[in-house]
């Protein structure tokens, strides 16, 4: 019997929370988009775990999918922007800039993102361009 593409974000997601690599999981989150093309939160998190493991390429064009898919989201902008720094991209202020506006209108979204951030340097402390989005989203 096969996973359907609900059940597997959710176990891919507990693997995730419970500090699996993101080599581990790259897989299945290729699955999951692959199966699912337009789940923008699948494009995010396969973003996300791209940019963990040190593959700015890859991570750049799922975080382009997922911000395509869903512009509204400000997690898919925070992997865009961070991923557009990592291999030398132009126009990643705009992503920084969208990101700001929803987390102003949502104080939930301002903490997911936060706690996002945080999880980030716990898994990847000298995440330089992690750092530099941070200060652009909290401290200007």
């Amino acid at each position: 019997m096969t996973n359907t593409v609900e059940s597997l974000f959710d176990t891919g997601l507990e693997r995730y929370k419970a500090g699996e690599s993101a080599d581990a999981l790259i897989p299945v989150f290729k699955e999951i988009c692959d199966r699912a093309p337009k789940s923008s939160a699948a494009w995010t998190c396969l973003a996300w775990l791209y940019l963990l493991d040190d593959k700015p390429n890859p991570a750049l064009k799922a975080a382009q999918k997922a911000v395509k898919l869903n512009p509204q989201d400000p997690q898919a902008r925070l992997n865009l922007a961070i991923a557009m720094l990592e291999t030398g991209q132009k126009g990643l202020r705009q992503h920084v800039d969208a990101a700001n506006q929803l987390m102003i209108v949502s104080p939930e979204l301002r903490e997911e993102i936060r706690s996002s951030i945080e999880d980030g340097f716990s898994r990847k402390p000298d995440w330089q361009s992690l750092a530099k989005v941070q200060t652009w989203l909290f401290e200007e």
